[in-house]
Parts: structure tokens; sequence; C-alpha cells
């Protein structure tokens, strides 16, 4: 299989010796501060088509919710034969401590290696994890939607309530987990390699699905907000040469992201 993740060490117009650890943190710090900023002025450029998309995104959200119990039952039911060890990864794999402390190794090893696609990859994961976090963070206390385990149902809400079991929409295990998924799947280009990461990425959400911590459109919309947010940084990261890049080539995956009462439309087209 032929994997497209280059390992290139040149960073712009200096050789890889001549640069010491320092300069390449500060350049990334700078490089976060600036994506992260671009991820969050987006909306003051916005033009019609873009508040179509978002009114699309939400729509689709409330259509999707009709599927929210019926799905929430299918799930509850494979509990019991569920492998526990997967549920464990679940929620370890989603776990904010675990996630950074990951994100934290991959990019200490970009660091001192001076591996500049791997440093370029964890700026990507670090700006959207930021970006989908305070979105996650303010969306979880305003809306105060019920978790399935409070008995209320999905459209059980209090909003500002500081009480965990209204923090259901969106999921941030699925969030994060999505974030860090995608951003390394495009650094891919073997098909089935990026399948592969996607699929791991996804044990998070099944698991709260299973935990019965969350509705389907709470994964379902923080899946779609992780990938929106990851693809606009990554564009940023590119149009503003902050790295030597990757050469462009066609997406090997091509995602639409589309809802509806009867199915969640992530497809991915190959």
């Amino acid at each position: 299989m032929n994997i497209g993740l280059s390992f290139g060490q040149q960073v712009k117009t200096k050789g890889k010796d001549s640069i010491q650890v320092g300069a390449l943190f500060k350049h990334d710090i700078k490089s976060i501060i600036k994506s992260t900023g671009h991820a969050f002025s987006r909306p003051v450029h916005w033009k019609g088509n873009d508040f179509i998309k978002l009114g699309g995104l939400l729509g689709g959200t409330i259509a999707l919710s009709a599927a929210d119990d019926e799905i929430n039952s299918f799930f509850s039911r494979q509990r019991e034969d569920f492998p526990s060890l997967v549920r464990d990864i679940g929620w370890y794999m989603g776990s904010p401590q675990n996630y950074f402390m990951a994100n934290a190794g991959l990019y200490g090893f970009g660091l001192l290696t001076k591996n500049e696609q791997i440093r370029r990859t964890s700026v990507l994961i670090i700006s959207s994890t930021i970006t989908t976090g305070v979105i996650t963070s303010l969306l979880k206390t305003g809306v105060g939607r019920a978790r399935p385990d409070m008995g209320l149902g999905n459209w059980g809400f209090e909003p500002f309530s500081s009480e965990g079991g209204f923090h259901s929409f969106p999921s941030g295990h699925s969030s994060l987990s999505i974030t860090m998924a995608h951003a390394i799947a495009k650094q891919f280009d073997n098909t089935w390699v990026k399948i592969g990461i996607y699929s791991i990425g996804a044990i998070p959400p099944v698991s709260r699905l299973v935990d019965n911590a969350h509705w389907i459109t709470d994964i379902a919309f923080s899946t779609a907000l992780s990938i929106i947010v990851v693809d606009s940084i990554d564009k940023f990261l590119s149009k503003k040469e902050l790295y030597s890049d990757r050469p462009t080539k066609p997406n090997k995956i091509s995602w639409n992201i589309s809802f509806s009462t009867n199915k969640i439309g992530f497809t991915g087209t190959f």
C-alpha cells in the first residue's frame, strides 16, 4: 500500500540543523493562535451560501431528532452484549486528559525530531480542538439538553444548567475523537488507511451511544462540526503557507454531510 504521509524535515528557507527547537516551538504557537483566530473570525466573513449551510446543519439536526428515540432504544438493547473493552477504550479515547496527553506526545515527537509534517498535523489538531472545544462547551451549557439516562426524553431541556445530566448536546467525546481522526486521516492518501483511522475515531461516539450518554443527534452534530472546523483550518494553514505543505493531491474520500429523519448522511465518496 502506498501511504502518502511525508516525513520531510525541511522548514521553509532554513535547513533542519540550523533551526533551534525553541524557534520551531514559537512558530507553532503563533500558527495555533493564527489558526484559532481564523476559525473564530470566519462568521464575520460569511456570505449567503454559508448561512444556508448553517441553516441546513441546524435544520438537519432537528429533523434527525425524530430518530433519536428509536436509535437510542437500539443501542440500549446492545449494551449487555457490547464488548466492555471497546466501551472502556471509547471512554478513555474521548476523555480530555487522555486526548491531550496523546496529542502532546505526538507534537513533542514532531518537535524534537524537527519533523515538519507531524508538527503541522499537531498544530491542526490543537487549533481545531480549541475551536470545537469552546463551541461545544458553550452549546452544552446554553442548550442544556437532557441526556438519555435522565429519562426526560430527547426534548428535555434546562438551558444554562450546571448539572452534567443536562450537557448532552453536543457530544464532547465525539468532538475530540473525530477532530483528531479527521486531522490525521487527511495526512494519508491511501483509502484503506483513512478508513482504518476513521473506524478507530468512531469508537468513542459509538460507545457513548451504547452507554446511554448521548442521543444520535448529539453525535451527528459533533461529527459535522469537527469535520467543518478541521477542513477550514487545514485550508488556512495551506493558504498562509505557514509550513512547507505536502503536495496537493485529489482527496481519496470526499465527505458529504446530510441529515433526514431516517438516515444520517455522512457519506464518504471514493
